[in-house]
Order: structure tokens, then C-alpha cells, then sequence
């Protein structure tokens, strides 16, 4: 018998698999074993078994090793067609679905057989203590076993990961999420569109109770665990132990333990973020994808899998339905896949009361500052959700309007985004004009004030802020914009109540997130500021007021998506306001206040937003209508990784298909880039044919200090 087996390298140069001796070996599709390769021992899987090889039998050699852990056969083929499907190499894919490095966590447990004899009184207090974990005790309790007094065994010991608790919140269906429900017990694929607050995550749970009913297994994934702790806690609340978590914070213990707990069935729900999609889950009968708009579900290393992509080919290879839900789905699902409706929020507390301003000027929806007015919004929606109001910031001379301050200073708890950290956008010099630059980058070094420094968002780079300019002596050094610290610095002085920020320089501890959210959840006033994870799938009953800063500043990204980004930012942070009994209302602070997506987002006008923007994909043939795929070439100079995506650019002839580039790329990490972008109707033929160029390109002896990445359906 003969294994076919893939090495677990990174490198594209290596095309696998290769033969190995099985006789006498227990293995199979998925078996993960320690293989010879060249002068070294590596770690691979087999990912087929045969009966006859091409390889002389004097230099077939056998395994050395096997590990008591495998791969189910489904996930092989799973990473098999994400190899192709992402361009990437079967031993990079595989690597993904391989289970985590570890064994369990064992200890010495004594239980008294009943029978009596002579003791001490140490042995005495020592049998008293019984039965219980061995511990310092094993010597002593060896000799009470030798004779006949205990019996001694091993037991596994669980690692538990660290969860939020919370009780488990139940309550009758609307005839809405009734009507879902039954869809989704119906079998396929369905997108579950529902405002925030409609009762998505309930669906969900009724779902998942079906499914084990049934004897199936249940994925739930979220956008990132420490952002959606209300939906991991429900899930825990309802189900128990039959729960498991998976996500990168674990420890390698935790992360071991829950994938053993999968893979053995004790454990038939697992939740976390995009990896969670390769559970070692059998009897595969739901997958929940919930908030399925959000970018994270994209992977930044290759394979540049997409877990919602990934989630669809899983669903099919076993049957299982697919549930997608958001209250601000993407065009592509909204194309795509079935749409059930939640169309309002659900009443879980006291009657809503909307709250009475009558010291502010104008109503809800209309344009503060400006000439024109957007379409009036009613202060008492029938769906529940918070009404939104544009102040125009196109003439501001400060962060926050006199109409975002008198509400803050209104408001015992509330939320402001600024997609933006730091304290200024960039530095210049008044004098001569120069703009400080990342060296290793070509972008603007941020200010970050407190660390007494400007540093790169994309390397790291960091050096000491300048107190002159050093290419004319200039002490004119001017800061222009404002992010996330100096508007907390700006609140702090006109506030009383805590101010809770949230973004990447506050939560870089393990557990910072979930601990400074719960803190907020706790406080009983105060003000939680942060980037786009303060809009993450929260629920606070008591916030009362939302404002979204800068809002137009992602419709300035020169990317397709930016309408689609503007809007669902904007929308998800208005889903945090008027939550419970009190109800609340979203300020939006815009320099755009006309552009199609803030006013569809200030109205909570989904299906008009969705309608207009699958218009203009249709007219520019974007995805849905077509697919990307981005290929980037790097090298520490330019020329080789400009030779390389030229000779990409050669081989790739695709019908219905255009070829956008090669084209330069801004410097990152000090290596040059260069980018071709394709847009085909011909995907399958499309994918082919790049991962075949770049295959051979990576084996062009001219190119080998280059670097290849490429992206299918690039974000």
C-alpha cells in the first residue's frame, strides 16, 4: 500500500504528493505523519492511499511517525479545493485544516476501595481527603494502593476557555422569525435580512436545536470573538457544554481541547471567527454565518480563503443548510442566495418611548448646517429603530458639532465612532511643505500622542515626534486631522462620566476587548469611542445615543466597495442606539451630506440602498456581474517584481475576461509591489489560469527573490 503524502511546506516551488511506504501502517485519508524529505524530517498528510507507485521500491521509504490526530477525510478535500480555488499550494491549505499542536492534560485521581488496615495519622487526614486529584500526594497514596486501601487512575483534565456568562434569554417568536425558522428547517441556503434587534441571533438558536435534534452538527461564525461575546454567551447559555470555542486568543491547550472535543462528538456546536469554518464536525447540519457583511470573514494570508465562500462549499459537500444573516448583507448575498425578512425590531423589554429634544432645532433626518434637508425620518419608526440626523460639517472648524456636543452632554450612555486612531492624520511642515513619511512605507506616519511618537499603520515604524522640521530647521510643524485619541482627549474635557475608547492602541492585551466592553456594559453612564469594532454586533439596552464622526471619510477609498462600506458602517452604528425601553437617535457628522449612502443609511433604507447599488455593480460590471482576481508581485527592487507580474500578464489568456495592469503598488515593508487586477465572466477558466502562470513564475530561476500573492475575490 502505498500514501500519498503532502509535506507541510510554504514554498511554491515544491509540487506534491509524494509516495510513501504504508504497509503495516494504519492509515488514511487525512492521517497527519513525520516524514523523510531530502536531509530533513517535515510534517505532512496523506491525502490519498494507492496500490502502485512510479517510484523505484529501492528509494520508497516509509513514514516515521504517526500522530494519533487526523484530518476528516471531508476537511482534505475541503482544503484540496481551496488550493485551486485560491491559487494557493495543497500543503499551505492543509496546514489550515491540520488540528492544533497538543495532547490532553492528564492527572492522577485516588478513590478509597472501602477496604480498612493499619494508618497514620498523616495517612488518615490523607484518606479523609478522598477521593480527589493526586497531586504531591501520589508517593503516599502509591503505597496505600500497593496495599489494597486505593485504587489510582488517570484522568483528561479540560482546558475551558474564558467566556462571558449570561443567562439563557428565550422568548416567543414573532410570526416573522417563525416564518424564517421553518425556511431554514426547509433545507438550502437562505440569507436572513433583518434589521438590528429583529432577533436574528434567536433564530439562529432555534436553528441550531433543530439541527442536534436531528443529529447533526452546528458552525456558527462570527466576525471576531471578542467583538460578539453577547452571541458566544447565548450560544454557551443555551446549549452548555455541547459548545465549543475556537479562535486564535486561546491558549494551545484551550485551542486542543475544544478541537478534541469536536472531533470525538463530544462537543457538537462550535462558534468563533472565520478558522471556525474547518470544525472537525461530523453529521455537518447547519452553518451560521452571522453578520456576514463584515470584512473579517476574509483571510489576509495565503490562502486568501473567504470563510463565507468557504462556509457555501462546506454546506454543499454535506447537505447542511447555510444561514447568512446581517442587517446590512452584501450585494453579492443579497443577489445570491434566498432573502428571509425581520423587518422590525422585537420587543423584549418595556414599550419603547421615544425621547423628547425640544431644545434642539429641526427634526430628525433633516441636514443640520446645510441648505438642502434630507428626507424627514419620524421620530416614532414603527420598526423600532433609532432616528438618524445629518449634520452638515463641510464649514466645521471642530471635531464635533455644537449639535453632537449638546447631546452627548445629554446622554448618560453612548457610542461615537471615528473610523480613524491616533491623535493627527499626518504631520507637515508649515515652512517648506515636507510631510513625514514611514521610511520602510509609502504612507503618512500617524501622531499617537501619548506614546510621544508618529508611527506606521502598515510596518510598525515608529520614531519620536519631530520638534522641527529637518529638512529647512522649520519649528512649524502642523498636525492635521483627528482620530480616536484626540477626540477622547476633547471629550474628557467637557465630560464627567467614563470614557471607554476602543481601538487598536487600548486593546492589545489578551482579553482587553471583551473586559473594557463589559466595563461599559456595566457603567452606569458613560461614553464608549472607538473605530469601526464599536459597531460590531454589540447590545446595549441603555445607550441611548449613537454619532458616527467623519463619516464620508471611507467613500474617499478609491475601491468599489466604498459606497457598500460607507453605508453598512453607518447603519450597524446606528443599530447600537435605542435598544431598550428609552429608545435613543444617531447623530451623523458628514462633509458628504447629499452622497446616496449616508442618506440611505440615515433613513435605514436597505432594500433602496442594495436596489441602487446592484444598479451601478450592474453598469460597471462589478462583482456580483463579474469576478476579481488580484495577483501582487514584491521584491526589495523594483524591476523584478515589475518582470514578474509582466510575465504573469503574458501567459493569462482568458476569454470574457480584462486585464487590468501591471501597475506599481505604494512601497510596504520595504519591498516594491506591483499589481495586475482581472475582471472575468470565465471564473473558473480565470483561476486556472493565474494559478498556472503564477505556479510557473515561482519556478522561473529570474524571479526567485520574489514574492506572489494572490487574491480571489479580493476585499
Amino acid at each position: 500500500m502505498i500514501a500519498r503524502v503532502e509535506p507541510l511546506t510554504t514554498t511554491r516551488r515544491l509540487s506534491g504528493p509524494f509516495d510513501y511506504a504504508a504497509d503495516g501502517l494504519a492509515l488514511q485519508p487525512g492521517s497527519i505523519v513525520r516524514i523523510p524529505f531530502g536531509h530533513q524530517q517535515l510534517d505532512g498528510v496523506v491525502v490519498s492511499l494507492a496500490e502502485t507507485t512510479d517510484v523505484p521500491a529501492e528509494k520508497l521509504v516509509a513514514p516515521t511517525s504517526t500522530r494519533e490526530d487526523t484530518v476528516p477525510p471531508d476537511l482534505v478535500d475541503l482544503a484540496l479545493w481551496m488550493a485551486e480555488e485560491y491559487c494557493s499550494t495543497p500543503a499551505r491549505a492543509l496546514a489550515i485544516v491540520t488540528p492544533p499542536p497538543g495532547k490532553a492534560k492528564t492527572f492522577f485521581y485516588a478513590e478509597p476501595t472501602g477496604e480498612t488496615g493499619k494508618l497514620t495519622d498523616k495517612q488518615r487526614e490523607l484518606m479523609e481527603r478522598l477521593p480527589g486529584p493526586a497531586g504531591k500526594d501520589l508517593a503516599a497514596l502509591r503505597r496505600l494502593e500497593a496495599r489494597g486501601l486505593v485504587t489510582i487512575g488517570e484522568r483528561t483534565e479540560r482546558r475551558t476557555p474564558r467566556t462571558n456568562v449570561t443567562e439563557d434569554r428565550t422568548h416567543d417568536l414573532t410570526a416573522a422569525q417563525q416564518q424564517a425558522l421553518d425556511a431554514i428547517d426547509a433545507g438550502g441556503s437562505h440569507l436572513l435580512h433583518g434589521v438590528t434587534g429583529s432577533g436574528k441571533t434567536e433564530v439562529y438558536l432555534r436553528a441550531a436545536q433543530a439541527a442536534l435534534a436531528r443529529g447533526e452538527g452546528v458552525i456558527v461564525l462570527v466576525p471576531e470573538i471578542a467583538l460578539t461575546p453577547q452571541t458566544v454567551a447565548r450560544f454557551q447559555a443555551r446549549f452548555g457544554d455541547t459548545v465549543a470555542l475556537l479562535h486564535s486568543a486561546l491558549s494551545e491547550g484551550e485551542r486542543y481541547d475544544e478541537w478534541r472535543r469536536l472531533r470525538t462528538g463530544e462537543a457538537r456546536i462550535a462558534v468563533g471567527p472565520r478558522s471556525a469554518v474547518f470544525a472537525p464536525i461530523e453529521n455537518l447540519g447547519l452553518i451560521v454565518v452571522d453578520e456576514e457583511h463584515d470584512a473579517s470573514y476574509k483571510q489576509d494570508g495565503d490562502p486568501r480563503y473567504d470563510a463565507r465562500h468557504v462556509a457555501a462549499f462546506r454546506a454543499y459537500q454535506s447537505g447542511a443548510r447555510l444561514v447568512a444573516g446581517s442587517a446590512t448583507p452584501r450585494p453579492e448575498t443579497v443577489h445570491t442566495m434566498h432573502s428571509l425578512r425581520l423587518p422590525a425590531r422585537v420587543e423584549t423589554g418595556a414599550p419603547r418611548k421615544p425621547l423628547v429634544f425640544a431644545d434642539e432645532p429641526g427634526a430628525p433626518g433633516v441636514i443640520v448646517g446645510g441648505a438642502r434637508s434630507a428626507p424627514a425620518i419620524s421620530a416614532r419608526r414603527p420598526d423600532g429603530l433609532p432616528p438618524v440626523r445629518i449634520l452638515d460639517m463641510r464649514e466645521a472648524q471642530h471635531a464635533l458639532h455644537p449639535e453632537t456636543r449638546r447631546a452627548i452632554l445629554a446622554s448618560r450612555k453612548s457610542i461615537v465612532l471615528l473610523n480613524r486612531r491616533g491623535w493627527s492624520n499626518f504631520l507637515s511642515c508649515k515652512t517648506c511643505g515636507k510631510a513625514w513619511e514611514c521610511p520602510r512605507c509609502d504612507v503618512a506616519l500617524v501622531l499617537h500622542r501619548a506614546q510621544h511618537e508618529i508611527a506606521c499603520h502598515h510596518c510598525g515604524h515608529k520614531e519620536p515626534v519631530p520638534k522641527r522640521c529637518d529638512a529647512c530647521g522649520s519649528l512649524a510643524v502642523a498636525r492635521h486631522g483627528a482620530g480616536t485619541e484626540r477626540v477622547e482627549h476633547e471629550l474628557r474635557q467637557m465630560l464627567d462620566v467614563p470614557i471607554f475608547r476602543l481601538d487598536a492602541d487600548t486593546t492589545q492585551a489578551k482579553d482587553a476587548v471583551p473586559e473594557l466592553l463589559a466595563r461599559f456594559h456595566a457603567a452606569p453612564a458613560g461614553l464608549l469611542l472607538g473605530t469601526q469594532m464599536v459597531a460590531k454586533g454589540h447590545d446595549f439596552p441603555d445607550v441611548t445615543l449613537g454619532v458616527v464622526l467623519d463619516a464620508d471619510s471611507t467613500l474617499r477609498f478609491p475601491d468599489f466597495r466604498a459606497e457598500e462600506r460607507t453605508f453598512a458602517l453607518i447603519a450597524q452604528l446606528a443599530g447600537r442606539a435605542g435598544r431598550g425601553p428609552k429608545g435613543g437617535r444617531v447623530l451623523v457628522q458628514t462633509r458628504s451630506p447629499d452622497a446616496p449612502s449616508i442618506l440611505a443609511a440615515a433613513n435605514h433604507d436597505s432594500d433602496g440602498f442594495l436596489r441602487e447599488e446592484l444598479a451601478r455593480r450592474r453598469a460597471h460590471d462589478y462583482p456580483p456581474f463579474a469576478d476579481l482576481i488580484r495577483v501582487v508581485t514584491s521584491a526589495t527592487a523594483p524591476e523584478p517584481a515589475r518582470a514578474a507580474a509582466v510575465a504573469i500578464a503574458e501567459q493569462v489568456k482568458v476569454p470574457e475576461t480584462e486585464l487590468l495592469g501591471p501597475a506599481p503598488l505604494f512601497r510596504l515593508r520595504d519591498r516594491d509591489r506591483y499589481q495586475l487586477v482581472l475582471k472575468t465572466h470565465q471564473r473558473g477558466a480565470a483561476i486556472h489560469a493565474v494559478g498556472v502562470a503564477v505556479e510557473e513564475a515561482a519556478r522561473t530561476k529570474a524571479f526567485k527573490e520574489v514574492n506572489f500573492s494572490v487574491d480571489v475575490d479580493p476585499v
